[in-house]
């Protein structure tokens, strides 16, 4: 997801970063998985909905929502 390369750098300069998993066309809804420091960041909650999910949402049609897999069980399903 070409939307994702604009994001990343911001996550690399924290060290951190994010992975693709994968997205539901049918849905909207974007797996992410973050990895390094975004996978144990206190802030990843903020930074995954008020970052990563406005700016995709703002970039790719029909994204409705990210959620983050592979990380704490706190993130697993965010916002629901």
């Amino acid at each position: 997801m070409e939307a994702i390369e604009v994001i990343r750098p911001a996550l690399q300069a924290d060290g951190g970063d994010m992975n693709f998993v994968g997205v539901d066309e049918a849905t909207g809804r974007v797996e992410i998985e973050l990895v390094g420091a975004c996978g144990s960041c206190p802030a990843s909650t903020m930074t995954l909905k008020a970052g990563i999910e406005r700016i995709l949402k703002d970039r790719v049609p029909g994204v409705t929502e990210i959620v983050a897999v592979g990380t704490d069980d706190a993130l697993m399903d965010i916002g629901h």
